[in-house]
């Protein structure tokens, strides 16, 4: 196992690395460290940014110098493999595979040799673990680890997709927070906000937790986009079962 590195990130804060590989067992360390430090920060500490295989400290350097910074997430490191982690969320997104909103569908199925149903049984029926938000804010990086697709990201990127696109590649799928560029193809669309600033915590999903896609008809898909727009409309969400 490779040595866990701190680096400088600036002047203001410090990213810890792990492993360089994308697993739940990496991110799991993230993870771990992150509710550590969460549970007992250090004087100057600010935000932190998780990501695949690090985590991003802010801290005030008029507070605590950068070594010193080092020290305090170093002596934290130790105690970190043996936190317990708090229970894993699952928050139910709906998501429409109607070919309006699935532009890429009938690619996809003819790419995996399958049928338009089995593609969607196939997405539909996985947790997705989150990995990270990025790119764009509230953009979840997420992840299923049964039976992934076996495609990449396309050749020639489109300039702009709708937000609330649902994109995958490979075993990855995202939520597409707002109109951008966006190179994945599009299985549907969701109604709900991936982020959304008329509320206090403007995200959806946050890393560490899972979400389960549920198809919906093109009728219900509308009748959430209003609920959403109205600011009543609130995705189901529950523990995961070990």
């Amino acid at each position: 196992m490779s040595e866990t590195v701190i680096r400088p990130a600036g002047d203001s804060s410090l990213l810890v690395e792990f492993e360089n590989e994308i697993s739940l067992e990496v991110n799991s360390k993230v993870q771990a460290l992150k509710h550590t430090l969460e549970k007992s920060p250090f004087e100057g500490m600010g935000e932190m940014l998780p990501t695949y295989r690090s985590l991003l400290v802010f801290y005030d350097p008029l507070k605590i110098r950068w070594k010193q910074a080092q020290e305090e997430v170093r002596a934290r490191l130790g105690s970190a493999g043996k936190v317990s982690l708090p229970k894993a969320i699952v928050t139910e997104i709906p998501v429409c595979y109607d070919k309006e909103y699935a532009v890429d569908l009938e690619h996809i199925a003819e790419i995996e040799h399958k049928t338009e149903e089995e593609i969607i049984k196939i997405h539909s029926q996985s947790d997705y673990f989150v990995y990270m938000l990025g790119f764009a804010p509230g953009h979840p990086y997420t992840a299923r680890f049964e039976n992934p697709f076996s495609f990449k990201r396309m050749e020639n990127p489109r300039l702009k997709i709708p937000g609330g696109s649902i994109v995958v590649q490979l075993g990855l799928s995202d939520i597409i927070p707002f109109d951008q560029p966006c190179g994945w193809n599009i299985i549907g669309s969701t109604p709900v906000k991936a982020c959304d600033y008329r509320k206090e915590d403007p995200f959806l999903l946050h890393a560490g937790q899972w979400i389960h896609h549920r198809p919906v008809s093109k009728e219900e898909y509308l009748d959430i986009k209003r609920q959403v727009e109205a600011g009543s409309y609130v995705c189901r969400s529950w523990e995961k079962e070990d």
